[in-house]
């Protein structure tokens, strides 16, 4: 089974606003876009990933993701991460019938196509399933089999959501690439424990992200 993955990204001056804390006003779209590259271009090199489309306004992040592989979808909602969530999952579904369909976030730098290869293949199993993050609050990948709405419920507290309207928890070990996403300075040292990709360690480099 393969899998079209929707990854939803906010334009990049408005991004990672958590980060603060971490990188200037300068670094952080920077390090917004770099977090989306690594995440599509590991998403793209995993096996039971057929495709990945990015929904956003950003013409930047449009451009370079693009060069990846990644379809591009603009935000025609523009109502929130949820709306462009599933305003993607609509588009593929009209594109591709029957399609596997998995929402993922932009901010997985340090993700593995094995790792993600193991959660995918887990989730097939169910018709709808996700993946808790880090933190155990919220969720870093929500996927629905063939014919099934993805009704996506992200943000704060979207662990107990998505639990709750009858998806699936996907209790993994060692898939940890693909629950570290990154919000905050302490995510960011986290994912640059794991082993970021080449985006994400080129920006953090230029920044104070590697001091204790």
């Amino acid at each position: 089974m393969q899998w079209t993955l929707v990854v939803p990204l906010k334009p990049l001056d408005r991004a990672k606003s958590r980060l603060s804390d971490t990188a200037d006003d300068g670094l952080r779209p920077g390090l917004a876009l770099a977090f989306a590259q690594d995440t599509v271009a590991a998403a793209l090199a995993c096996p039971a990933v057929r495709d990945v489309v990015v929904v956003t306004d950003d013409a930047l992040a449009s451009r370079e993701l693009a060069a990846l592989g990644a379809g591009i979808v603009p935000d025609e909602p523009r109502g929130g991460l949820n709306a462009a969530l599933a305003h993607g999952a609509t588009v593929v579904g009209a594109a591709r019938r029957a399609a596997c369909v998995a929402a993922l976030n932009a901010d997985l730098p340090a993700l593995r196509p094995p790792e993600l290869a193991r959660v995918l293949g887990a989730a097939a199993a169910f018709p709808r399933a996700f993946l808790a993050d880090a933190a155990g609050l919220g969720t870093t990948l929500l996927a629905a089999s063939r014919g099934r709405e993805l009704r996506p419920s992200f943000g704060p507290g979207s662990r107990a959501r998505h639990r709750e309207s009858g998806a699936v928890e996907l209790g993994l070990d060692g898939v940890d690439s693909v629950r570290q996403d990154v919000d905050t300075g302490d995510d960011l040292r986290a994912a640059l424990a794991l082993g970021v990709g080449p985006h994400t360690a080129a920006v953090a480099a230029r920044s104070l992200v590697t001091e204790q």
